[in-house]
């Protein structure tokens, strides 16, 4: 007999609203400070070094953070941990807004990335105890996945305009506000649970994932940014030994982070891969199509980030028909479906040309946010019913890091892939009197080129400004191509380990059966399928 799982009312609702300011602030913050770097350099006068780590401090703690967190918050309780984080974040906030010294600014960023990384994995984890309900959670979990995908996108534009009527800090400071209405309004609103039989945090697998996390991100994204050297290789090596030790330790330790045996599940696995892959092209190609806006068809930033809202409608679409689909069709179609209309996003963008309207570029990176957001919603359940309800803060965080290298591997390969056919087409180029440094920044990158463009004459920079635009583009139509058939065939494979994923949730599963349901049964914990 079914157990009728209780509907959530008003109170559960507003929770809602609660959970999605938070997310909402945590997705603007990773992307808010892309117009901050002239006024914070100017104001600050940061080293090189420092402002590397001014931007990437917080994606580094963050991402190493996550797995322990979500560990935390199922032990000491979820809402405990929600509004300690907010606290954090609040306070964190304010420090970075009132920053005197570069050093004093990176570990305010890096207190902020703690502070989110409480708050990732409990947010989804106290969805999955709020709404019982399978269509309701669905409902929730949609207006989660969207709130993440609009506050990347609206980033740039909330930052622009604090920038143009106030000063660096204000980028920060409105975080403050808001989460102080959520330390008030989070007891009120939100329920509490956890797992007592936790047992102790394991330390040691705490620092592993963080010793492993962060030197791995650190050497993927320094291996983009410089291209290969040695030491960046080397953190990312590190890394990798470091991982594999955690992964070892959590195998044979009594009290793991992680619940290993979940990938076992071809749900877990599958929505595992889907969130990697698809964060892995979403964020490899956005590097590729805001440098095309500006440097090609010669937008500001500022217009640039203004026209980057014209993807909102189709993230709210997506969200619509997700909700109303995903109560009719089996998981397996619509991830696989999401990822291929990412694909033909990927297609419409590989026909971009220096010439082409706004209007193409916006069209697919609009069906790429529509595709990342379907499937994001769809796996975000899959993960956070796939383990019993006292460890969703644990699963719920080991998909989340597996987001954030699927955007470093995104920046690491589809960047790369454009940087390299840029160099190769321009390996070739030598205008008449230029050589050395000059001549290997025109080589290296468009925006060295147009730098340098500028400081020749003419006739010659218009040749090397067009030069450059085609090379380019070139690449992005590459990186594009590359990008779509990755989605196509990363579809295959999901499809193969979603396909016994049903449409509702709550059935038993075999523990021993890859292909097994990614599912609880009512009492909340797995069980093995009666033989």
């Amino acid at each position: 007999m079914t157990e009728i799982k209780p509907r959530a009312g008003l109170k559960e609702w507003l929770g809602l609203v609660v959970i999605v300011l938070v997310t909402l602030l945590i997705a603007i913050d990773i992307s808010v400070l892309g117009f901050a770097i002239t006024p914070i350099s100017e104001s600050l006068k940061p080293s090189a070094t420092q402002l590397l780590w001014i931007m990437d401090i917080y994606s580094f703690v963050l991402a190493g953070a996550l797995i322990t967190m979500g560990w935390v918050g199922d032990r000491l309780g979820r809402r405990k941990l929600l509004i300690a984080g907010a606290a954090v974040f609040g306070i964190a906030s304010a420090l970075a807004a009132t920053a005197d010294s570069a050093e004093m600014l990176i570990g305010a960023r890096a207190l902020l990335g703690l502070g989110a990384a409480t708050l990732t994995p409990t947010s989804l984890a106290l969805i999955r105890n709020m709404f019982q309900d399978s269509a309701q959670r669905k409902t929730a979990i949609a207006a989660w996945s969207g709130t993440l995908a609009t506050g990347a996108a609206i980033g740039p534009v909330v930052g622009g305009l604090m920038l143009n009527n106030f000063w660096w800090g204000s980028v920060f400071v409105i975080n403050t506000p808001v989460m102080v209405l959520v330390l008030i309004l989070a007891p009120i609103l939100l329920p509490e649970r956890r797992d007592p039989s936790r047992g102790k945090l394991d330390v040691l697998g705490a620092l592993l994932s963080m010793a492993g996390i962060m030197p791995f991100i650190y050497g993927l994204k320094e291996l983009v940014v410089d291209g290969y050297s040695r030491n960046a290789a080397i953190w990312a090596a590190v890394g990798v030994v470091l991982l594999i030790a955690f992964v070892q330790r959590q195998r044979t330790t009594s009290h793991p982070l992680i619940d290993i045996s979940l990938f076992r599940y071809g749900g877990f696995t599958g929505s595992i891969i889907t969130n990697l892959m698809v964060m892995f092209s979403f964020m490899g190609i956005s590097v590729l199509t805001n440098q095309y806006m500006q440097m090609v068809l010669g937008l500001t930033p500022f217009r640039a980030a203004l026209w980057s809202l014209a993807v909102l409608p189709a993230i709210g679409a997506a969200v619509g028909v997700v909700s109303a689909l995903s109560r009719k069709v089996k998981p397996v179609y619509l991830v696989s479906s999401g990822m291929v209309v990412m694909a033909i996003g990927f297609g419409v963008l590989s026909r971009l040309d220096v010439d082409s309207n706004i209007a193409v570029l916006l069209v697919g990176v609009g069906l790429m946010a529509a595709g990342m957001t379907a499937s994001k919603t769809l796996t975000a359940e899959i993960v956070v019913t796939s383990a019993p309800k006292e460890r969703a803060g644990s699963s719920t965080a080991t998909s989340e890091t597996f987001t954030e290298f699927g955007s470093a591997f995104g920046f690491a390969v589809i960047g790369s892939i454009g940087s390299a056919v840029y160099r190769s087409d321009m390996g070739s180029v030598n205008p008449a009197g230029l050589g050395g440094e000059a001549l290997g920044a025109v080589r290296n990158t468009i925006g060295g080129a147009a730098t340098v463009a500028a400081q020749q004459p003419s006739a010659i920079g218009a040749e090397l400004i067009a030069t450059s635009r085609e090379a380019f583009t070139h690449g992005l139509q590459i990186a594009a191509l590359s990008g779509a058939a990755a989605m196509v065939v990363v579809a295959t494979i999901v499809a193969l380990l979603l396909r016994k994923v049903p449409i509702e949730t709550g059935d038993p599963v075999d523990p021993f059966d890859i292909d097994a349901p990614a599912t609880v049964p009512a009492a909340g914990r797995m069980q093995p399928t009666a033989g």
